[in-house]
């Protein structure tokens, strides 16, 4: 083995180096020498422009609890697909507790963390955190549609950076800008990242409308910077904001939000009603049928508009009417032949 491997090393020392495309040669270089034997300026080759030094070292988990639905594991696949910088991690048991995921955080070298929470196989939460100091943000997420739902004309590079446009009231409120840091440390793909691609040529944005956060993904189109939709598309309905990672004391809580179970409560009790009332109402008619009807006198008034009728002559006949003619049946006397002829047949027989 120590045989072949110098037998390897002499001959790699004996092949010449390879140099540069269009750099020069030994000659050309030593031609270009000036007579003072100065450097010559030698040619090389740019480097490419995503080979710069990748100090924003962000990293995102991404990954959910047990008991998510088809639509939501969809979702988790599509954020993966559009931020290179994150990482996936099998699915969370429901009985471990939410502080556990710092420590999963830790071992995938992973400073930020997107989680999804699924309860009663209907209902999804998503968690937001910076591991493991914090701060950190559960959300309720609504009104799902995923890339392969929708099917929209647009589409962008994958691995490239996206644009971040965030709604002017981002700017407004205290517990807004926090959540924008937030959003800005998770969704924006570090420069010079070793999966990204040196291109920007899509934007997230985030809305506020009706108390709610709407995630949008567009494609920048080159020719007049229009934007085409690309997917997916979610609404974040904030609940909490807590100091910590997964907990800890509370920063923000939302007055607005109401939980599903509330909602769906609330559904029922309309349905309820609404029922209720249409018993009431048959009830009530079954009273009116088994009431007494009074009876009113008659009113003169009735036969104010009557008009009698005209009485016609009664009309006698005296002549007898014409007896109608008679028109015998030709066929009737060979019918009764033919009957007679059978019966007398059958009584031979």
């Amino acid at each position: 083995m120590a045989a072949a491997k110098r037998k390897r090393e002499l001959v790699a020392a004996g092949r010449p180096k390879k140099r540069a495309k269009g750099a020069p040669t030994g000659s050309e270089s030593a031609a270009k020498a000036g007579p003072e034997g100065a450097a010559p300026e030698e040619y090389s080759i740019p480097a490419p422009v995503s080979q710069g030094k990748w100090k924003n070292k962000e990293r995102v988990l991404i990954f959910s609890s047990r008991g998510i639905n088809f639509r939501t594991r969809h979702l988790m696949q599509d954020l993966r697909t559009l931020m290179p910088h994150s990482k996936a991690d099998t699915k969370m048991d429901r009985k471990d507790k939410l502080f556990v995921i710092n420590e999963v955080c830790e071992m995938k070298n992973c400073n930020k963390c997107i989680f999804f929470e699924a309860k009663k196989k209907q209902d999804l939460y998503m968690w937001l955190s910076n591991t493991p100091q914090g701060p950190s943000a559960k959300f309720l997420v609504q009104n799902i549609h995923t890339l392969a739902e929708l099917k929209m004309t647009g589409n962008c590079l994958r691995g490239s950076r996206p644009l971040l446009s965030f709604d002017p009231t981002f700017d407004k409120e205290p517990h807004y800008a926090l959540l924008k840091e937030l959003f800005i440390q998770i969704f924006s793909t570090p420069q010079y990242h070793p999966k990204s691609q040196p291109f920007v040529d899509h934007v997230f944005t985030f809305t506020i409308t009706d108390k709610r956060i709407w995630f949008r993904n567009y494609q920048i189109i080159e020719e007049d910077a229009s934007l085409v939709e690309i997917g997916p598309r979610f609404v974040l309905n904030l609940i909490k904001i807590f100091q910590g990672s997964f907990g800890g004391p509370t920063l923000y809580e939302n007055p607005y939000y109401q939980s599903p179970n509330m909602h769906r409560r609330l559904i029922r009790l309309s349905m309820a009603a609404k029922f209720r009332e249409k018993h009431q109402v048959k009830e009530v008619q079954k009273i009116k049928k088994k009431e007494s009807k009074m009876l009113m006198e008659e009113d003169p008034t009735e036969v104010v508009f009557e008009t009698p009728a005209e009485e016609k002559p009664v009309e006698i006949q005296l002549v007898k009417p014409e007896s109608k003619a008679i028109v015998k049946d030709k066929r009737k006397p060979r019918k009764i032949q033919r009957k007679k002829q059978k019966k007398l047949f059958r009584t031979e027989a």
